[in-house]
């Protein structure tokens, strides 16, 4: 490890400590999507019943679906684990294990709550459920994943079934005018989320006292391939106006920086070594967004961007993980619950990094005491 990376663990330690009772005062809304995900392996070779190999790398499965070009082949999953998904509820149970006070909105079941999501309502401060989850099928690898959805529920998120929900503007802006943080997390996968942000600029921002410092809004995208160039160049700008009444965060993991930078024509600097163009196209985003901090969080490491130099930490990676379904939205709620208990950017970079690296070798998320240990374990090269 070197120096600069134990530095931070030190400094991130020093911080977080005197804090770890700060959590209860916290209090946050989220949404608005929500999946049950099954987490599956694909078996390569299987001996009997009980014990097979299984493909490890996007690559040699990737091979075997190009071997069965012109012909047909078959594949067997196995499944690991049925669990809670979706970037907004992945986020907010990361966030509940922190000990804020949470409520969520989202597609948690339309006549009852999905039994994956009964844990997570039980701890919640109140839940507004929307419409029934999505489903994903969850292909794990160990240099990736690939996430196979079924959205169809997912239209019915709209924001006059939200102001149904939650009892019209009014009653959502007082309750996010109590909120330390105010989240929407996954645009690409919700067909009218840019509608949704529409009526929430329109009919909640102005109601919302003028506060100081302001409270944070976080944004995550959900690898926005899919959308055309128009579709996330205006989601772009309809995340810059909530800037007047926020500090607004924008997560991206390094697949949809680039992404988000074609869409800006920003020069991606494909020529540099990527050690030298990553920051600079971090840089170029955040000035075009005009919000309060841009964070990226590649697999080995994350950087943030919010007014001045571009930060960045190098994280504990984890070769062999048990589960990376999710290891994004724990960076992101790392992040941002260091932001709310009012570290700097560094510091909360780091504890991103600490939640994720945690959440991948447990396959759960860290509460406060979880994440010390686990920083005197990093800092000791014995994670």
């Amino acid at each position: 490890m070197d120096k600069k990376t134990q530095g931070n663990i030190d400094a991130l330690y020093g911080a977080l400590e005197p804090k770890k009772d700060c959590a209860g005062s916290l209090t946050m809304l989220v949404g608005v999507d929500g999946f049950v995900d099954e987490i599956l392996h694909c078996v390569d070779k299987r001996q009997d019943f009980d014990n097979y190999t299984r493909l490890n790398t996007i690559g040699e499965y990737g091979q075997r679906i190009v071997r069965a070009a012109g012909l047909s082949t078959n594949f067997e999953f196995v499944n690991q684990a049925t669990k809670l998904g979706g970037n907004g509820p992945i986020f907010s149970n990361a966030l509940l294990e922190y000990g804020v006070n949470l409520s969520y909105v989202g597609a948690l079941g339309r006549s009852d709550i999905h039994p994956v999501f009964k844990d997570m309502a039980e701890k919640s401060k109140a839940i507004y459920s929307l419409c029934d989850p999505g489903f994903t099928d969850a292909l794990e690898f160990e240099d990736g994943k690939l996430m196979l959805g079924k959205h169809k529920t997912l239209k019915e998120i709209t924001w006059d079934r939200m102001k149904e929900v939650m009892g019209g503007a009014a009653s959502i802006a007082e309750i996010i005018a109590q909120c330390d943080l105010f989240g929407m997390e996954n645009w690409t996968m919700i067909p009218r989320m840019s509608q949704l942000w529409e009526g929430l600029i329109d009919e909640v921002l102005p109601l919302l006292p003028d506060r100081s410092p302001k409270p944070l809004a976080f944004f995550d995208l959900a690898d926005p391939e899919k959308r055309d160039k128009a579709d996330i160049l205006h989601a772009m700008k309809l995340i810059g106006k909530f800037e007047h009444k926020f500090r607004t965060v924008l997560g991206l993991n390094e697949k949809e920086l680039f992404e988000v930078a074609a869409v800006f024509d920003i020069d991606e600097r494909a020529s540099l070594p990527r050690e030298e163009q990553l920051p600079l196209v971090i840089k170029d985003v955040y000035d075009a967004m005009h919000i309060t901090c841009l964070v990226v969080h590649p697999t080995k490491e994350a950087f943030a961007c919010g007014g001045g130099d571009v930060l960045h930490t190098e994280g504990p990676y984890c070769a062999k993980p048990v589960l990376t379904t999710g290891a994004g939205d724990n960076f992101n709620a790392g992040f941002c619950f260091g932001l709310s208990l009012g570290l700097d950017i560094q510091n909360a970079l780091v504890l991103g990094v600490a939640t994720s690296g945690y959440y991948v070798r447990n396959a759960g998320s860290p509460n406060f005491g979880n994440i010390l240990a686990f920083l005197k374990d990093w800092e000791a090269d014995k994670v």
